[in-house]
């Protein structure tokens, strides 16, 4: 038996809108981008082509932040997609990848534990004690290897790197140049060269970055889904591929579901009830379209393989307490609280206050 990869990179999966895209895209490319940049923001927030393929969005979101963010690639400025946490920056800035370089697998991961070779290059210590510096000795980095290509570099977590690390960016960015001393020779930027990081704004102050290194990026705010429809478009979109991913054996869940789950995020997240009668206390959790996602999601899994195979409102409740009691002490009563007040008054939503309540007790 075959295995099947849990999830393909976006090259992959959306291969054939890819494909489609390039052969209607008759608008100038930068050097080494495989689309215009109207065309990947077409591929980004979906259309559809005049031969009707339909490019699926990737990003529900206002199409102005995303022209911002290509048109900075197309120029010798990276970029810095910043945001609260589950605000799809790592998701655009795989997309923006495919889209641009058809290659979203040159990534750095960002860890307190991340070195310099993670930007620079590293030695194959066995060749390197046999033959002593050489090109063959090398073990490139994904940046290393984007300059070389032409392609572009992601940089996750960029605030978590430890500061000499982060600044190993800036001759990179700036001189478009990696030196090699030990080999005395350098390696130059390829023409499609670029980088995009992603930080997240409550990160600011774990490894805050130099002005110097600031200074060579651009940086787009991904804002938090502006709309309840938009948020939970997202939502059901994300489940929705998820579940044939992970082949759950459940029913789509109803649009209602999704929405009772987005409108308890975003209440206890803004501070606020939807209509703006009620001002509700918020727990300590970021409570994102991320966290959304994975409380739909464990709900599929527990009505698949220990329900009837529909999602309902004890399924639901298991994941969200989860997701919205992050500190043990504090956020219970909030919780708690916003269930009397809000979630008990609402018609229609007793299955899901007492589900909710049984989960707290």
């Amino acid at each position: 038996m075959s295995a099947t990869a849990l999830r393909a990179h976006a090259e992959t999966t959306f291969a054939s809108e890819l494909t489609a895209l390039a052969a209607q895209d008759d608008r100038p490319r930068p050097p080494r981008w495989n689309l215009s940049p109207w065309a990947v923001t077409d591929y980004l927030l979906g259309t559809t082509l005049t031969d009707g393929t339909v490019i699926t969005p990737k990003y529900i979101g206002d199409r102005r932040t995303m022209e911002i963010a290509v048109a900075t690639l197309a120029t010798d400025r990276a970029l810095l997609l910043l945001g609260v946490p589950g605000t799809a920056k790592s998701w655009v800035s795989e997309h923006l990848a495919a889209a641009i370089s058809g290659d979203s697998t040159l990534l750095v991961q960002g860890t307190a534990g991340t070195g310099e070779e993670a930007m620079r290059y590293n030695w194959n210590y066995a060749r390197l004690l046999a033959e002593g510096p050489s090109d063959n000795a090398i073990v490139p980095s994904p940046v290393m290897r984007a300059m070389s290509d032409g392609k572009i570099c992601r940089v996750e977590e960029l605030t978590r790197l430890p500061s000499d690390v982060q600044d190993t960016l800036i001759t990179i960015l700036s001189e478009k140049t990696l030196p090699i001393p030990e080999l005395r020779r350098e390696v130059l930027a390829q023409q499609g060269f670029n980088v995009i990081a992603t930080a997240n704004n409550r990160d600011r102050g774990v490894n805050e970055l130099s002005s110097a290194l600031q200074r060579r990026f651009n940086v787009v705010i991904l804002p938090v889904p502006a709309s309840m429809d938009d948020e939970v478009a997202i939502v059901s979109q994300r489940v929705a591929s998820m579940s044939q991913a992970l082949s759950l054996p459940a029913e789509p869940p109803a649009l209602q579901e999704i929405r009772r789950v987005v409108t308890i995020f975003r209440e206890l997240r803004q501070g606020a009830t939807e209509d703006g009668k009620s001002k509700v206390k918020s727990p300590s959790g970021t409570l994102s379209a991320a966290e959304a996602i994975s409380v739909v999601t464990q709900g599929l899994t527990l009505a698949a393989h220990f329900g009837d195979g529909t999602l309902n409102a004890a399924d639901l409740a298991s994941g969200m307490l989860g997701a919205i009691v992050k500190d043990p002490v504090q956020d219970p009563a909030v919780f708690r609280e916003y269930l009397e007040t809000v979630v008990k008054e609402r018609e229609g939503w007793k299955d899901l206050y007492r589900a909710c309540r049984d989960q707290l007790a």
